[in-house]
């Protein structure tokens, strides 16, 4: 059986999930998130959204981002 590499169970319904060139096998989107999930640079939450960007950095929102001294924001889901 595969084992979630989070939390390290086996579970037969695991599922590998792939970012740029990384792929990992996890047991629920709990773990997944957990270990694939960018964090923001401001208050260090997961970011299951597409998020906020200034200057390279990725926030969880435009508070976090102006909290941080960024008041131009790059939105991901904008197409940019």
């Amino acid at each position: 059986m595969p084992t979630c590499e989070t939390c390290g169970n086996d579970y037969d319904k695991a599922f590998t999930i792939t970012r740029g060139d990384r792929s990992a096998v996890f047991d629920s989107f709990e773990c997944a998130a957990q270990a694939m999930a960018p964090q923001c640079a401001h208050c260090g939450c997961r970011i299951l959204g597409h998020g906020v960007e200034a200057d390279d950095t990725i926030y969880c929102c435009a508070h976090c981002a102006r909290e941080s001294g960024h008041s131009a924001l790059a939105d991901r889901a904008a197409g940019s």
